[in-house]
């Protein structure tokens, strides 16, 4: 099997990108990244949709598909995203690529309209969009013409049939923290999860990475918003907590500041177990609460980020949403795809090539389903913030 070329990370003051090496059959790649996020995309933009516009002069064209003139901070997320398409296309060196920036204003018909435009004007792959209620809508044109369309949605369930979701998933990031307690000796698991559509992804996925991993489940409960309901299902929890060792919390911020603090007033002591959470956790909230120190996370290396963010605001004056990496990584991807794979460049076996592709937050790979699974760290909380323990992969193992 050949190799394809890695490519060199940006660094402060670098110039081209150049090929470095051979690795992993797969072109590796500078720039992924992505977090849970808590963005919402409403049915009502903020303005008038804008303009469509293109990035780059190159024969290959792309569709990128991006809530521009959406309300809120779903717009702001959108020209951030749009900003590190940008920085991508300069950071490889302008490659024959060409970006139809489609304004889809976070609404399944803008979606829909902005990927028929693209698909109109040659685009041989889309990228977004970043919501899920659109990206059905969006998928429809591009299934119709047989062109793969790498959305930016955290729901796994709008994935496949030429659908790859570019994102960071809750699956990886239970599989993960899962897998990295089970090789410490935990085998007895407890859970304690929002009642909501991420609480009930986080519990399919917990349930099977338990199983997969021969442990148990000692305990597990879901909780309500409301602080009282939360607090009768805690004692219940906290009751059975003594046959645990190792407790499963999936929420952010001041919800999962809140679960933690129910568990303890319900009689729980969590610093008898080994508490885990999800990319959620890294948030100063967490950081910053007693009951939660000492617990252990999975998510990607923050080195990765901070670089990206640097570079970001030396070019545009101002801070990266967290999400912009995943516009950033796409258009790399695609970058590195046109160049060394030729009339191939887009297919469903480079696109799923199992060595994967390594970015900002480490490596990813798409799976034929449509979703993806990520090489992530595992991260400790402290007062300071997350400290690795464990670091992320460097290859996918067998």
């Amino acid at each position: 099997m050949v190799a394809s070329p890695i490519f060199e990370s940006p660094r402060a003051g670098a110039t081209r990108r150049s090929a470095v090496g051979l690795i992993l059959g797969a072109p590796l790649l500078a720039g992924c990244a992505g977090i849970q996020s808590s963005l919402s995309g409403g049915e009502q933009p903020a303005g008038p949709p804008q303009a469509a516009s293109a990035l780059g002069t190159g024969q290959i064209k792309a569709g990128l598909l991006l809530p521009l003139s959406a309300a809120g901070n779903a717009g702001v997320a959108g020209q951030s995203m749009r900003n590190a398409a940008e920085l991508a296309l300069a950071e490889f060196q302008n490659p024959n690529l060409q970006l139809l920036v489609k304004d889809d204003s976070g609404t399944p018909q803008g979606a829909q309209q902005g990927v028929q435009q693209a698909l109109d004007e040659g685009a041989e792959i889309v990228l977004g969009p970043l919501f899920a209620l659109a990206v059905p809508a969006a998928a429809q044109p591009a299934r119709q013409r047989g062109v793969p369309l790498i959305a930016f949605s955290t729901d796994s369930s709008v994935a496949g049939r030429g659908v790859y979701l570019l994102s960071f998933l809750p699956e990886s990031d239970v599989n993960r923290i899962v897998d990295y307690a089970a090789g410490t000796g935990k085998r007895s698991f407890a859970a304690f999860l929002p009642d909501n559509a991420y609480g009930n992804v986080v519990e399919a996925a917990f349930k099977q990475a338990v199983a997969r991993r021969g442990g148990r489940i000692a305990a597990f409960e879901k909780y309500a918003a409301d602080p009282s309901q939360m607090q009768a299902s805690a004692r219940t929890v906290a009751a059975a907590l003594p046959s645990a060792d190792a407790l499963l919390l999936a929420d952010d911020g001041d919800a999962l500041v809140g679960a933690a603090d129910a568990l303890v007033a319900g009689g729980a002591n969590l610093k008898r177990l080994q508490l885990l959470g999800t990319g959620l956790w890294d948030n100063p909230r967490v950081f910053g609460n007693a009951n939660l120190q000492g617990g252990v996370y999975a998510a990607p290396d923050p080195s990765g980020f901070r670089g990206f963010s640097a570079r970001y605001r030396a070019k545009y004056g101002q801070n990266p949403v967290r999400t912009a990496t995943l516009a950033y990584d796409a258009v790399a991807l695609i970058a590195a795809l046109a160049r060394t794979q030729g009339g191939h460049r887009f297919t469903p076996e480079v696109l799923t090539n199992p060595s994967g592709f390594a970015g900002i937050d480490g490596l990813f790979r798409f799976r034929s389903d449509g979703t993806n699974e990520r090489g992530l760290a595992v991260m400790r909380v402290a007062a300071g913030g997350g400290q690795m323990v464990s670091a992320s992969p460097k290859s996918f193992g067998a």
